[in-house]
């Protein structure tokens, strides 16, 4: 599984503030593919492009992979 970080949010952004999930938005918005993740080994939300193979496997197979 490859994917692309677009763009790092620290997780303590103001109570109502969704700024991970407002720059994701954007970007779909201008036609890509940009999911929010969290990185809980850096308290952070990833804005993250899924990378071409990611497109051939099942979803369950992808949860999978990263375990």
């Amino acid at each position: 599984m490859s994917a692309r970080v677009l763009e790092r949010f620290p997780a303590g952004a103001p109570r109502g503030s969704w700024p991970a999930e407002e720059y994701a938005a954007r970007c779909r918005a201008e036609g890509g593919r940009a999911t929010v993740v969290m990185d809980l080994g850096s308290d952070a939300f990833l804005v993250v492009e899924p990378g071409p193979d990611d497109d051939r496997q099942p979803a369950a197979a992808r949860a999978s992979a990263g375990k």
